[in-house]
């Protein structure tokens, strides 16, 4: 749009334009050009962790099936299906390894996430995982009972937790607690079960803990001062 004002030098003019005289107005017929905005391509760097070839034991046997991987070893059989984004091959030495199948950020994400879980599946299936926990407080003891873990936490009655298929917990001296298994995401979530039913508290440090964990304290209210 075009807007034609008259010269300042007629006032007659110039209040005419200002107040909206249609014959001062004209309109350029002329189309606008579009605005074109430039997309930043999206830059995937290969992931470090994700490019690291998984050697796999003679005592262990893959299979292969287009998304489908199993892992069968000396201490049990596991198997996943991963998603399109990224994809697992076997070379010609006997190594495994994923890729990213299309170059997104999705799948830039999953590369080095799912190289780590292809490899807790093989070391679990030939050597397996440990979780180890501990009790702290006065108390506070653990006991198996057959297929059961039964835990004296400090409530009205002891907390009785049955122990998953293809684990094998351990209990030492009444208060440490060590969990066995192939599938280390079945450890991990079983380990922390146990663990919520007393979270260590900060100020004595009170609760179940992981062996490794290091629970930060915090100083009590002192008494007044006299």
């Amino acid at each position: 749009m075009a807007l034609v004002i008259p010269s300042i030098h007629s006032s007659c003019n110039l209040n005419s334009a200002f107040l909206g005289d249609r014959s001062r107005i004209c309109i350029s017929d002329a189309p606008f050009s579009r605005v074109h905005f430039l997309r930043k391509p999206v830059e995937c760097k290969e992931s470090r962790i994700g490019k690291r070839p998984i050697e796999v034991p003679p005592n262990v046997t893959i299979a292969l099936d287009g998304q489908d991987l199993k892992v069968k070893g000396p201490l049990g059989e596991l198997s996943r299906t991963y998603p399109r984004e990224v994809k697992v091959q076997r070379d010609e030495s006997g190594f495994l390894k994923v890729s990213k199948a299309v170059e997104t950020r999705r799948a830039n994400q999953m590369h080095g996430l799912f190289r780590t879980l292809t490899d807790n599946m093989v070391v679990g299936v030939s050597k397996g995982f440990e979780k180890r926990l501990q009790l702290v407080g006065v108390g506070y003891r653990a006991t198996l009972e057959g297929r059961d873990l039964v835990l004296n936490l400090g409530f009205s009655h002891p907390v009785r937790m049955a122990i998953p298929d293809g684990l094998q917990v351990m209990v030492e001296d009444n208060t440490r607690i060590a969990v066995i298994g192939y599938d280390k995401c079945a450890i991990g979530e079983f380990a922390a079960a146990v663990r919520k039913w007393r979270p260590p508290e900060p100020y004595k440090g009170k609760g179940i803990k992981y062996a490794d964990e290091i629970v930060r304290r915090k100083d009590g209210k002192a008494g007044k001062k006299k």
